[in-house]
């Protein structure tokens, strides 16, 4: 029975490494509408779930201060004024490791020439407690392999 077990196990080993975390990610998408003077932010999830109350930056083309911060509010919208033109910078972050990052094109009337869409660039990066659970259990998976490897010697020099 030994004999099979160990082999089995590595390759097991190998597989679950092997396997792309990718398969359950998901991203977010938005999409910036312009009313009267108002351009509204809509944030969802690529599932389509609303980015509901997610944090929200606004950031004017200057780029020296933030001009509007704030939260979405259940439906996933933000609305802001955009008082001069330029490319503005629309950052949604739901502090779960989903961002959704922006550029608003403002005309000279202060209004979006059309309306626009757009996927999230990050794809769907790790919060930083995925990282941190990440990297301790990386730091045990390789800590266990090297005692269950130094052990193996010791019983082989064992009579």
């Amino acid at each position: 029975m030994k004999n099979w077990v160990r082999p089995n196990s590595l390759l097991l080993s190998i597989m679950l490494l092997l396997i792309p975390c990718g398969l359950l990610a998901h991203g977010v998408k938005g999409k910036i509408t312009a009313g009267t003077g108002a351009t509204v932010v809509t944030a969802r999830y690529s599932t389509n779930d609303v980015m509901s109350y997610a944090a929200t930056t606004i950031r004017p083309p200057s780029g020296e201060m933030d001009f509007q911060t704030g939260r979405t509010d259940r439906n996933g919208r933000f609305c802001f004024f955009p008082d001069r033109d330029g490319d503005w910078e629309v950052t949604v972050d739901d502090g779960m490791g989903h961002r959704l990052k922006m550029t608003v094109p403002v005309g000279r009337d202060r209004s979006l020439t059309n309306d626009l869409e757009a996927a999230s660039l990050d794809r769907n990066s790790p919060s930083l407690y995925a990282n941190a659970l990440s990297g301790l259990g990386i730091i045990f998976g390789v800590s266990g392999w090297l005692m269950w490897w130094r052990t193996r010697k010791i019983r082989q020099k064992e009579p």
